[in-house]
């Protein structure tokens, strides 16, 4: 009890963190020091700015990563994917509850599917990880997809690198996986996990080969119980798919297993690899120069966004646009005419 002597008074942690919840405004310069302190109020806070669409926030955010950037880059990135109804957010509660025994400290930056008519979304993946999302040394992040293609948030990278600043050991990085491109995952990720189900169907087969040939590791999902003898029959029909595909340049060879995200099945092994591909990567080279690669995309991309918000964001570009795009409905003149002015102008 409070003023009892010798008895136990409230963490000082608890009590910081209490203050930092009342708080509502936070220099860039207390934002990134509350970031490389591991503090999960400022890592959020940090994250909001750096996916917010506003000026002043967009400003925060790049002076807050660009004082943590010298402390980003120890950890081991792990992109997960697969088709809704695969078990994806059990799988990663089993796999993140197995991590944080080895000693690892683990963020999930979770996407969710953002709707193209309300452009809401259910950001569920707390609910779905309730086991992980209480767990000391964990921070998952549910983020808005926001249309992007193959249902990877514009900013995920950017909060990545917070996590990696707040000294998260493994970053998991799960996708919506609806069938789209997965190549932006996997220009952020060292290692890609796909997961599949066996007895998917016959309508799948179109956007498997795509997918898996980024693969560095198939689980068949859901192998317990009456499934598990499918689930294996699976398993040595990826693993002959996979003879067929070129040698990948990570000189990886990528492989089918089994697991189970409810009862855990699977996950030790799936770890194990991951750290083997670590140690070949890094040994031949592959490792260090892949997210150089990534790096020189993620410039160039961004450059690109960056002269299309120019050029949108001109005075009256927005009329301009309109009147060109009804000459060209109207017939009055041509598309790459009108095209033409809009860039020359």
């Amino acid at each position: 009890m409070p003023g009892v002597e010798g008895a136990p008074s409230i963490n000082p942690y608890i009590l910081k963190q209490r203050e930092l919840t009342k708080k509502s405004k936070f220099s860039p310069e207390e934002i990134a020091k509350g970031v490389l302190e591991g503090n999960r109020t400022l890592l959020a806070k940090a994250i909001t700015l750096v996916e917010s669409n506003r000026e002043d926030h967009s400003v925060l955010a790049q002076t807050v990563l660009e004082r943590v950037l010298p402390k980003t880059g120890t950890s081991i990135r792990i992109g997960i994917t697969g088709v809704p109804g695969v078990g994806k957010s059990t799988f990663i509660e089993s796999f993140g509850m197995y991590l944080l025994e080895q000693g690892k400290r683990v963020a999930v930056l979770a996407i969710d599917p953002t709707s193209q008519k309300t452009h809401g979304s259910i950001l569920g993946d707390k609910t779905r990880m309730e086991t992980l999302s209480r767990a000391e040394g964990c921070f998952i992040r549910p983020s808005p997809s926001s249309g992007s293609l193959g249902g990877v948030a514009r900013k995920t990278r950017e909060s990545m690198y917070l996590c990696e600043a707040a000294g998260f050991d493994v970053i998991i990085i799960e996708t919506v996986g609806v069938g789209q491109s997965e190549t932006q995952v996997h220009s952020m990720v060292d290692f890609f996990l796909l997961l599949m189900l066996a007895g998917a169907g016959d309508e799948l087969q179109g956007i498997k080969r795509g997918i898996m040939e980024m693969a560095d590791l198939i689980a068949i999902n859901k192998a317990d119980g009456k499934n598990e003898p499918y689930a294996i029959r699976a398993k040595a029909e990826y693993e002959s798919a996979l003879h067929l595909f070129p040698p990948p340049k990570s000189k990886w060879f990528p492989r089918a297993i089994t697991c189970s995200g409810l009862g855990g099945k699977g996950t030790d092994e799936i770890w194990k690899l991951i750290l083997d591909y670590a140690t070949t990567t890094k040994t031949n080279g592959h490792f260090e120069q892949n997210r150089k690669d990534q790096s020189r995309l993620w410039f160039q991309e961004t450059l690109k966004e960056a002269v299309l918000d120019r050029f949108y964001g001109k005075d009256g570009m927005e009329k301009t646009i309109q009147l060109a795009e009804e000459n060209v409905v109207s017939g009055k003149s041509s598309l790459l005419k009108e095209i033409k002015k809009l860039v020359a102008g």
